[in-house]
């Protein structure tokens, strides 16, 4: 499902909630969670140790680092590119990503007329399997409401301006179909290995609601 910017935006001063709340959401939710797990914990339900580990590998092996690593192959290697734009789900299991049985992971591409952002509008389907854990603001209603009607508004929030010609695509998710945006390679980073391409690579661009790091500020 997609929303095309129309360029008929509406204000959205009042909607800045998920620019300052994220300190207070993040540390209640996190009460929230270890709560949760005491109590089942303590009913005998899920063994804290696993509950743990599922945790740390969704935060540091399957975190944004591996969608970076995925757009970095893409960056450098047509073929597999076109193969992710083809099939990403297919595409990302040779990096040995397994995904959860339904989902179908789909890769949109940015280009010089083309910007893509992603949302869930009904609640927070997210490419856990590429991106890690969502953050705090994907989740919140701001986000998702904004995205679909004033998609420029919400980069600006975010500090990114694209060019007047640029058009916006938002993508809406589904507990089926999750997105990555593949962003465009930053000019000056020929000759550059994956490793070093991946490392421009961040959470917010394979979203849409950032761009890659500058290689001048990388390098």
């Amino acid at each position: 499902m997609t929303h095309d910017d129309d360029h008929d935006h509406h204000d959205h001063d009042h909607d800045h909630d998920h620019d300052h709340d994220h300190g207070s959401e993040l540390s209640e939710m996190q009460l929230r969670v270890r709560a949760l797990e005491t109590v089942l914990a303590e009913k005998g339900y899920v063994d804290p140790a696993a509950l743990d580990a599922i945790i740390e590998a969704y935060e540091t092996k399957v975190g944004p680092h591996t969608g970076a690593r995925v757009v970095a192959k893409a960056w450098g290697d047509p073929a597999f590119k076109r193969a992710l734009v083809d099939d990403a789900s297919k595409a990302v299991a040779s990096f040995g990503l397994l995904n959860r049985v339904g989902d179908h992971l789909i890769a949109v591409e940015n280009t010089p007329k083309l910007h893509n952002m992603i949302v869930c509008t009904l609640c927070s389907c997210y490419p856990w399997e590429v991106l890690g854990l969502p953050p705090v603001w994907y989740k919140a209603a701001p986000y998702r409401s904004r995205a679909v009607n004033d998609p420029r508004g919400v980069l600006a929030d975010f500090g990114v301006t694209l060019p007047s010609g640029t058009d916006i695509r938002v993508w809406d998710s589904t507990a089926e179909t999750r997105f990555i945006v593949l962003p465009m390679r930053p000019a000056g980073t020929e000759g550059w290995s994956e490793e070093k391409l991946a490392s421009l690579v961040t959470r917010d661009c394979m979203i849409g609601t950032g761009l890659p790091k500058n290689p001048k500020e990388a390098a």
